[in-house]
């Protein structure tokens, strides 16, 4: 008989993988379900993508292997975005990785940095990636809280009376997802100090930062960032490119280095074309954020009225690509969720999936046309109608 590893004992297929096929085969029974859950964007790249994609196609190196560094021209254009958007330096031989996006980077990184029995900080309520990959390395996941009434931050009083000594790595996600909090300066300098005194590798994880929002983000604006400090970010959600699988990791040259053995062991760098194209939209103008931003601001003011129905409470300063709502005191929010798909035929994410422990927080995100919103609208209109019926 074959035994797996035991390191898939603890880790389950990934929540979306498996709440798909589901609502598939409802699809394929006639029901149109309505998916609000999701967060892969469904509006087109820039038109720079389709050119660009037949022009990189004609040169000589197009299907060869690729440097492990990734091309020059992709780093020149990373290192003149976190410049331009930022106001952060950044050297582009030693401080720049390219990724096949950022869930790479979170394994290369937890491979990199963590041996079995080394212990990680990870956000509850948080990406559900940063467990189970800390889980299929063999380290162990240190869960700490988001509070609300702290704007979705740690209390970090409470961090500091937690046991450190095994902890190897945090992880943090500012602008947040899925509470859509804003990335706060001083409150992330405060996790920085106590990353560095307690010498804990903090990674930020920021795909979001271009996204209903104008005040650009990146952590290494704080003081002594580059000393203890990782980023990720990302274009699938700011340009539209997410199965391009393209992103990049930044920090200072040790711990690229470190990342750098693991990764040019794993695989054999990005396919010319896209990264001829990612290099090309790094390049572009605010215009396109505003654009982007236009049409998401439309969204999410239809997502709240379906929050106002279902008597769901929200913050309208949060930012990012998803609203998050609770539910009201009497409810679970998984029991609401389900109600909504089997009933109204709406797909909306619980948010107990991202470790939402009293199961109070639906997800909804903004990847979905203002028809199709208007349309879930008005199926959860008329099934409240049917169930006051009743």
């Amino acid at each position: 008989m074959i035994v797996f590893a035991n390191r898939l004992k603890d880790t389950s297929e990934y929540y979306f993988s498996k709440k798909l096929k589901e609502v598939k085969a409802m699809n394929q029974r006639g029901h149109n379900v309505l998916n609000l859950g999701i967060g892969s964007p469904d509006l087109s790249p820039p038109q720079q993508v389709f050119s660009g994609l037949t022009e990189a196609m004609k040169h000589p190196s197009a299907f060869q292997y690729q440097p492990y560094l990734g091309i020059d021209e992709l780093r020149t254009s990373v290192a003149s975005f976190y410049q331009e958007k930022y106001q952060v330096s950044l050297n582009l031989d030693t401080e720049i990785l390219p990724l096949m996006g950022s869930k790479e980077g979170i394994m290369m990184v937890s491979l990199a940095f963590l041996n079995p029995g080394d212990e990680v900080l990870i956000p509850q309520p948080g990406y559900p990636t940063y467990q189970a990959v800390t889980q299929l390395v063999e380290a162990k996941p240190r869960m700490y809280s988001l509070q609300e009434e702290l704007n979705w931050y740690p209390d970090l009083e409470e961090l500091k009376k937690m046991d450190l000594s095994k902890v190897k790595l945090m992880w943090i996600n500012y602008p947040n997802m899925p509470t859509g909090a804003k990335a706060h300066r001083n409150k992330i300098q405060a996790l920085v100090d106590f990353a560095l005194e307690h010498q804990i590798v903090l990674v930020n994880d920021n795909p979001y930062s271009m996204i209903l929002t104008q005040d650009y983000f990146s952590i290494f604006q704080l003081k002594n960032a580059s000393k203890i400090a990782l980023e990720l970010n990302s274009l699938s959600k700011s340009y539209n490119l997410a199965g391009f699988r393209t992103g990049f990791l930044l920090g200072n040259a040790n711990f690229i280095e470190a990342v750098l053995r693991v990764k040019s062991n794993i695989d054999s760098g990005m396919f010319y074309p896209i990264q001829k194209v990612a290099s090309l939209m790094l390049q572009l103008d605010d215009n396109w954020f505003k654009q982007l931003n236009k049409t998401y601001q439309k969204r999410r003011e239809l997502i709240w009225e379906i929050a106002d129905v279902l008597n769901l409470t929200y913050h309208k300063d949060s930012v990012g690509l998803f609203v998050w709502a609770k539910v009201a005191s009497t409810n679970k929010a998984s029991i609401v969720a389900d109600q909504l798909l089997y009933e109204a035929k709406v797909f909306i994410t619980p948010g107990k999936v991202f470790g939402d422990q009293k199961d109070q927080y639906l997800r909804f995100s903004l990847c979905v046309s203002v028809a199709k919103i208007q349309q879930a609208l008005s199926r959860i209109i008329q099934n409240q109608k049917k169930d006051e019926s009743l």
